[in-house]
């Protein structure tokens, strides 16, 4: 469902980070006005020795669900799709649980006009009160 001030559905999001970014296998759940819910399967190539789900899996997804909460705020378009990361802080909290979906809710804090901001949070899923690991992301917007 389209949020009221979201500029894109949790569908049409999916649609092009599947198209663009095919390796990946992120869903989109929610698109806010200025976030995004993504979730991810886990399967034997995101798992590291151990049985515990990788970091680079982790912080992956975190990206994508910052990516996907600016195109959610400044709708699908030649600024915000040139977006890119400048920033990535990850810290791990939790083992996750490897048989769940990995679950990233991501709000921007600040979407400014050459910088954005923004939180996500990454949990299994249907574990949403222990969070696995919290992300500050930055992202550079291009002057086009």
């Amino acid at each position: 469902m389209l949020d009221e001030q979201s500029k894109i559905s949790p569908e049409e999001l999916t649609q092009f980070m599947r198209e663009t970014f095919t390796q990946s296998e992120f869903r989109v759940e929610e698109v806010g006005a200025q976030s995004c819910r993504m979730t991810q399967r886990i399967g034997e190539n995101q798992l590291r020795p151990g049985g515990t789900v990788s970091g680079p899996t982790m912080m992956g997804l975190a990206d994508a669900a910052m990516y996907g909460a600016i195109i959610a705020a400044m709708g699908l378009n030649k600024t915000s799709i040139m977006s890119v990361t400048t920033n990535l802080n990850i810290n791990f909290l939790r083992k996750p649980v490897a048989e769940k979906a990995l679950v990233a809710d991501c709000e921007l804090i600040k979407l400014g006009k050459r910088l954005i901001i923004g939180e996500v949070t990454l949990y299994s899923q249907g574990h949403e009160d222990d969070a696995v690991a919290h992300v500050v992301a930055t992202y550079s917007v291009p002057a086009v």
